[in-house]
């Protein structure tokens, strides 16, 4: 494989050139996206620790062993 070396002021160019084709999102967009993964990380931790809380029982009811 070949390696071709660039010019670090010529890579800063062409760095500068490819994050200005980019779309970035609005700042209200960004706030929705970080509200959205916020809320479902809240429902997910709360449906793996209802649902730890649930087999913990089962366990414990079936085995008589636990708390």
């Amino acid at each position: 494989m070949a390696s071709k070396t660039t010019n670090p002021f010529v890579f800063l160019q062409q760095v500068r050139t490819e994050t200005s084709k980019v779309t970035w999102p609005s700042r209200r967009e960004t706030m929705i996206s970080t509200i959205m993964v916020m809320g479902f990380a809240c429902l997910a931790a709360a449906f793996f620790f209802a649902s730890d809380q649930i087999i913990a029982f089962a366990i414990e009811l079936i085995l008589g062993i636990g708390r």
